[in-house]
């Protein structure tokens, strides 16, 4: 039985990949955390704790072996165990060099953050994309075989920062690809304005966050509030602050499924947050430090929950596949168009 191995970060992104694989039971699948073969890497994710508000490890590694081995999924972490016939990336910003002797694709899992200065000078030295610090130059290293976006809108974004649109193929997003389901729910408030956070301060990037609070009660302006907090934040810091500048009646959640509590609400501020795209697809009114313009260009596409499944069926297509790797997807896209036609997608609470 021919192997994959599923590269994971996040928990949204484990979730994505445990969903593709579910529809590739013909394959032998194992999971892997994002790895580096770099020596000095190696030694910091060890020896110190300094990587441990990245993918690499802390709770990241944590929270997505857990989610592995609670789904009883087989881990091969830095693919030691195997040999593969195709690795699924949720970033390539980090692929190693052995690693690249396989098939590859990648999965795009929510938005990129926006370039900064570190961001162009890692580009202009070409140095691995990790190094910015962020997501910016996510799906844009032109590293992996076959690229999967969200949308039309984020196969040009992607095309534009440096990945060769001729690998590219719009498959949909597993988790934001069928928000519209999220409108049925049992949360038990409604018609408030919802703020998302975001783990700013948690990766090291600068936040005035008693300054974006009494924006939000600016926004809000008398009405009720509800702030749901980044699964990465410092809980007590943060809800302290939510006390001290915001009314007294403002509601704190630390947990629960952030998509429902979206579709109940009557307006939705974010900051770096893909879940703003929860908010457009359901109609709300939206505010974000992106250009909300721009996302109503990058929306990904709504296809039912169909998206891991044509992600799968790509997936299949691309590890039997035995000619030369560049004219993969062209001969790929030519032969069997990719349908996105409607398909359940369990529920799930994401961040």
């Amino acid at each position: 039985m021919q192997k994959i191995l599923f590269i994971t970060g996040s928990i949204n992104q484990t979730s994505q990949m445990h969903q593709i694989a579910a529809e590739l039971s013909d394959f032998d699948c194992w999971f892997s955390q994002v790895f580096a073969d770099s020596r000095f890497i190696n030694f910091l994710i060890k020896n110190t704790r300094l990587l441990d508000t990245t993918a690499f490890a802390g709770q990241f590694r944590q929270n997505s072996e857990n989610y592995l081995n609670a789904h009883g999924l087989q881990i091969d972490y830095a693919a030691r165990l195997n040999e593969y016939d195709l690795v699924v990336y949720c970033t390539d910003m980090i692929v190693p060099l052995r690693m690249r002797n396989y098939k590859t694709l990648w999965v795009q899992e929510g938005m990129t953050d926006k370039f900064t200065l570190v961001t162009h000078i890692v580009k202009a030295l070409k140095l691995p994309g990790f190094l910015c610090g962020n997501t910016s130059l996510n799906g844009s290293s032109d590293i992996c075989d076959v690229y999967c976006a969200a949308s039309e809108g984020y196969k040009q974004y992607f095309k534009k920062n440096g990945t060769q649109v001729e690998k590219i193929i719009v498959t949909g997003m597993p988790n934001y690809d069928n928000l519209a389901q999220f409108s049925a729910n049992d949360f038990q408030h409604k018609d408030y304005v919802m703020v998302a956070t975001t783990d700013m301060r948690e990766t090291y990037r600068y936040e005035n966050r008693q300054a974006f609070i009494k924006e939000t009660v600016k926004i809000a302006a008398g009405r009720q509030l509800l702030y749901k907090l980044h699964p990465n934040e410092n809980f007590e810091r943060a809800e302290k602050e939510i006390r001290k500048y915001a009314p007294a009646d403002a509601l704190v959640f630390t947990s629960g499924n952030t998509n429902q509590m979206i579709a109940n609400c009557s307006e939705l501020i974010t900051q770096y947050s893909t879940v703003v795209y929860t908010g457009i697809a359901l109609g709300k009114k939206v505010h974000s430090w992106f250009n909300v313009d721009e996302l109503y260009k990058l929306q990904p596409i709504q296809n039912g929950g169909a998206s891991a499944r044509i992600i799968a069926e790509l997936c299949r297509e691309y590890a039997h596949y035995q000619g030369d790797k560049s004219n993969f997807v062209a001969r790929y896209t030519r032969r069997k168009p990719l349908a996105h036609s409607a398909m359940p997608m369990n529920e799930l609470a994401l961040i």
